[in-house]
């Protein structure tokens, strides 16, 4: 080969290594896909990485708009969205390379978002009502689904993992385990207003309000200084703040009295009350209870099984654990969703008598040894002793009478962690607004949580730049057991204080404490919830005339002795006409009672008591009964008078 063939190969090699170097191909955030829908008549923020200057074309104008990367090799440009149409597509180029989307249509675009309720799939874990068909007849083109990948950050983040690889068509595979109220809403409004509907779920449940705030957000509300703190301290990084809590959660530890296991695992304790395991101990012995509980079992090692280990299974514990065996510590683990299957060493093994000690601490909510019957038991080989039963236990440490525990910072529940990493990614894509269904994981914070939701939506309203963001919202389901007299409920409270937040314009209330259940916290019919918003959402965002999107409120009310009547916006009528019930009112000495009540007009309700009324509360409870409702049939919302 010649010097000059030689000089064209390597010329021709370079050539085609080229655009392997550097942005060798224009890359999008991973939420820009094929099959989108971009909100009509809006801006559409491309953002990315490319090499040098970079064009963007849209076909339903082909006008291009330009830009060039900086530094860093990062580029951002809008393109104006046109009025709903399509199928369009979006291409980009740079000097080395040029992507095109596929698929594209304008359109209205939603962002559903909060915890379980709204994270809930047709199929999947949720099952909702009918979901059998629901999933079969799920074809439609003119719904487009993107689902958004559970994932945290202590800092705000510009790009979020996704699922299904981006925006999806609405099929049997994709809506199955996809937000049903999400798709329902979408499916409705589709054909509602004839345009294509694009539907965001970005869900986690379990999560509080405040992990889905700002971090100004947050720090703007009482009773976060603690978590606040720590993200400031360790300067937003994960190692350090990890670190700094562990430091935290130990002198924390440290300070609590009778936790040294020393005197209790020594020898079993016949004097200790007993309970029945598996079982949360609020459902039994200790209502309400936060804490930590030791629990005690004795049983007896037969003498085969002397020297050999052992399987100990203890389903799973609420929330952490630490386990003895014969007074010697063998495991623990943190997290109730754990299942504990530890190994008791050889060593340890002797024939007779034997103690299993547990230190078991609850930090809120459920707490106890939970699970199956068959969870609980210890196993040599294919021979198994039953360990569920009674056991002795002791109550150690109460936390509602100490220093609270250091909040947790691993996981989804730690403030701003899901703004930051989930939602912040978002912001250059136009919605035309927000349904929320959340509430749940903040009850007992009700005072505490009509200021942070607030806050939260006008965090989302700024990270959007849209002062005027609809946000509509799912006022609570009743839930747990109907008490007929519970005037200090704490779920009544949380549902005041999100009512608080239609103090804010551009926001509306959907009610669902007609469809609740007192033993499902995730009711199954999300079509009716769905259908609710959708009327919510026609109604104030898109003026349709003729839809009433909410039942009758209370106008006035008057009380004289043992008699008051309320007025209401509009006519008022019960379910299946029965006698009015829901009302609770409190007399002079503080006592609560049920009322006589009627509907004394079409817009007016008489209640009457046995003493003078200075208080009344409507649906006031967990899982009240109150019936009234409105011309067409939704619910009269709680209130106090």
């Amino acid at each position: 080969m010649n010097k000059n063939s030689k000089i064209a190969s390597i010329a021709t090699i370079v050539a085609a290594l080229l655009p392997t170097i550097g942005n060798a191909e224009i890359t999008l955030p991973t939420f820009v896909t094929d099959s989108m829908v971009v909100q009509q008549n809006d801006i559409l923020t491309l953002v990315g990485k490319a090499n040098g200057a970079v064009e963007a074309k849209a076909s339903w104008n082909n006008k291009p708009v330009k830009t060039t990367t900086n530094q860093n090799g990062e580029f951002s440009l809008q393109i104006p969205t046109p009025k709903a149409g399509g199928p369009y597509v979006i291409t980009l180029t740079d000097a080395d390379s040029q992507t095109t989307l596929h698929d594209i249509y304008s359109g209205e675009v939603w962002l559903c978002s909060g915890q379980s309720n709204m994270e809930m799939p047709i199929g999947g874990w949720g099952k909702v009502l009918n979901y059998k068909e629901e999933i079969a007849s799920a074809n439609n083109d003119n719904v487009r689904l993107l689902q958004i990948k559970k994932t945290t950050s202590y800092s705000p983040q510009e790009d979020t993992p996704i699922n299904m690889g981006g925006w999806r068509t609405a099929k049997p595979s994709t809506v199955e385990n996809f937000s049903s109220i999400a798709y329902f809403y979408a499916r409705e409004m589709a054909e509602k207003l004839g345009v294509h509907i694009g539907v965001i779920d970005c869900t986690w449940g379990g999560t509080p309000a405040e992990a889905w705030t700002s971090f100004e957000g947050v720090k703007s509300v009482a009773g976060f200084e603690e978590e606040i703190g720590l993200l400031e301290e360790y300067d937003f990084d994960s190692a350090k703040i990890a670190a700094g809590y562990e430091s935290r959660l130990s002198k924390w530890r440290d300070s609590l009295n009778g936790v040294n296991p020393e005197w209790v695992v020594k020898s079993y304790h016949y004097d200790w009350n007993k309970m029945t395991v598996p079982g949360e101990w609020e459902k039994s012995e200790l209502p309400g209870f936060n804490g930590i509980v030791w629990f005690q079992k004795q049983f007896t090692i037969p003498a085969e099984w002397e020297g050999k280990s052992l399987t100990l299974r203890l389903g799973a514990i609420d929330d952490d654990d630490i386990t003895y065996f014969n007074g010697v510590k063998i495991a623990s683990t943190c997290g109730y969703t754990k299942q504990r299957k530890y190994t008791v060493p050889a060593e340890l093994v002797k024939a007779g008598n034997c103690v299993i000690s547990i230190c078991a601490t609850d930090y809120g909510g459920g707490g106890g040894i939970l699970g199956n019957p068959s969870d609980i038991a210890i196993s040599s080989g294919n021979d198994v002793i039953e360990l569920a039963g009674e056991w002795a236990y002791l109550v150690s440490v109460d936390l509602a009478t100490t220093k609270a525990r250091p909040a947790p910072v691993s996981g989804s529940n730690f403030p701003t962690v899901l703004y930051n990493a989930m939602l912040h990614p978002l912001k250059v894509l136009p919605v035309k607004g927000v349904l929320w269904y959340q509430g749940c994981a903040n009850v007992g914070r009700d005072a505490q949580y009509s200021i942070l939701f607030r806050r939260l939506i006008n965090d989302w309203r700024e990270l959007w730049n849209k002062p005027e963001l609809p946000f509509y919202f799912v006022q609570l389901a009743a839930f747990l057991e109907h008490q007929p007299i519970q005037p200090d409920s704490q779920w009544a409270a949380l549902r005041k204080a999100q009512e608080d937040a239609l103090q804010l314009p551009h926001t509306a209330m959907v009610s669902a404490i007609d469809i609740g259940e007192a033993y499902d916290i995730h009711p199954k019919n999300k079509q009716e919830v769905a259908h609710r918003f959708v009327a919510s959402t026609l109604k104030h965002t898109y003026g349709k005339k003729g839809i009433t999107a909410e039942a009758p409120v209370v106008k006035s009310f008057t009380t004289k002795g043992n008699t008051a009547k309320i007025k209401f916006t509009g006519n008022i009528t019960t379910t299946d006409n029965a006698t009015p019930k829901g009302f609770i009112v409190k007399a002079e000495d503080g006592t609560w009672s049920r009322p006589e009540v009627k509907i004394s007009a079409n817009r007016e309700v008489t209640l009457t008591a046995t003493a003078p009324i200075v208080e009344i509360k409507y649906n006031w409870a967990d899982n009240p009964d109150g019936n009234l409702r409105g011309s067409t049939g939704l619910p009269v919302t709680p209130f106090a008078l």
